[in-house]
């Protein structure tokens, strides 16, 4: 007895289990780059715009002085990003532009695992390739985007 498999029913499932699976990922993702925007404004339990500021400074030259990035382009990277955090994780919180956000998202993990390899924080970089395999998911689920501002267009 052969069963046949069909490779496209491997991730059906209704409407409604899709727009859940997709409203918990754009939950997670969004808050989790939400809160790790904000606390790149924290030192010593304050939040402030220098604080932010001596923060990545910190984290820039930490990457240069370890590696073979430069450190003006550890800095061109560092500096806006708890902005792009922040930004990132208000879009795909509202839904705004929600599969743009999330590519977006992927990319800037993408970027920030770049630099853990070239200091060789393997397990930064395992946590970061969680986090990209959850944009990709949550990419995938994007056609069960139902609760947003704008809505994308489908292909």
């Amino acid at each position: 007895m052969s069963q046949s498999t069909d490779s496209s029913s491997a991730l059906r499932f209704s409407s409604c289990e899709g727009t859940y699976a997709f409203l918990t990922l754009r939950l997670f993702l969004g808050l989790r780059a939400l809160f790790a925007g904000i606390e790149k404004w924290e030192l010593g339990g304050e939040y402030s715009f220098s604080n932010y500021y001596v923060t990545m400074g910190r984290m820039a030259d930490g990457i240069a002085g370890a590696s073979f990035i430069p450190g003006w382009a550890t800095k061109a990277f560092a500096y806006p990003l708890g902005y792009l955090l922040i930004a990132l994780g208000v879009t795909i919180l509202l839904g705004i532009k929600t599969r743009f956000s999330l590519f977006l998202m992927g990319l800037l993990y993408v970027a920030l695992a770049v630099g853990l390899m070239a200091v060789q924080e393997s397990e930064g970089v395992a946590w970061l390739g969680m986090h990209v395999i959850l944009c990709v998911a949550a990419l995938l689920l994007n056609r069960h985007n139902r609760f947003s501002l704008t809505s994308d267009r489908h292909d």
